[in-house]
């Protein structure tokens, strides 16, 4: 890899500018084949968003960013990698709780369309949570006012509607009441907890304190070793399959 960019540095230094273009083409199509390949086939968190990311990045969005041309693509697909990078940064807090027993299915597919559930985590008691990952710029912070959540002056309620309908459909496949939690990096301190509608806003630095407190205040409800093989069938993963 290394050789084939000193190559064809040397050639966008010389070369006439049709060479030059073709020559970003080339790279371009080279490094959205190399990604494709390294990247094919893998699952857990975040993979679903990276597998977009990479799909935005075809050669021609690749050849338009090398050439700083900025494209609505490659903007949607850095949104899909920071996306990504926040579910895997999730799943490192979570280990937590996979090491105390609770179970944690990562990347989930709905039965219809194309959403999917950031993390299902069911605790011993069978309390079951619907995670969802939001890495946001860190300012201005998160309010809530008149049941609208703020990010300074600008209303992303409309954000929260994807988890709200998860969590109806994850309910009604597994027949129990499932909770809306947003664990957010970034726009929020730790220690704040915000409500909107049935979705608690909480910092992603909080979440396993937080899901220990629910899940103590929370009623029991089927058996854990149930609710995590019926899952395991009805939410399979949404890549690598």
């Amino acid at each position: 890899m290394t050789v084939i960019l000193l190559s064809a540095l040397l050639v966008l230094v010389l070369a006439a500018p049709w060479l030059k273009v073709l020559t970003l083409a080339a790279v371009a199509y080279y490094g959205w084949r190399r990604h494709q390949g390294l990247s094919a086939g893998r699952t857990g968190a975040g993979a679903s968003s990276a597998a977009r990311a990479r799909r935005l990045r075809t050669p021609l969005v690749r050849l338009a960013t090398a050439a700083g041309i900025p494209t609505q693509a490659a903007r949607l697909a850095d949104r899909c990698e920071a996306g990504a990078a926040g579910e895997r940064h999730v799943a490192v807090l979570l280990r937590e709780l996979i090491d105390a027993g609770w179970a944690v299915l990562a990347d989930r597919a709905l039965p219809r369309g194309e959403a999917n559930v950031d993390f299902l985590v069911i605790s011993p008691k069978g309390v079951v949570f619907n995670v969802d990952a939001k890495n946001w710029r860190a300012w201005p912070l998160l309010t809530v006012e008149n049941g609208r959540l703020l990010q300074g002056r600008h209303d992303v309620t409309s954000r929260l509607n994807g988890l709200a309908y998860e969590t109806r459909t994850v309910a009604n496949l597994l027949s129990v009441r499932v909770l809306s939690v947003a664990a957010v990096i970034g726009p929020l301190p730790t220690g704040a907890e915000l409500r909107v509608g049935g979705v608690r806003i909480i910092p992603a630095a909080d979440l396993c304190t937080v899901l220990r407190r629910i899940d103590r205040e929370t009623l029991p409800q089927q058996r854990t070793a149930r609710l995590v093989d019926t899952a395991g069938r009805l939410l399979p993963p949404k890549t690598g399959r």
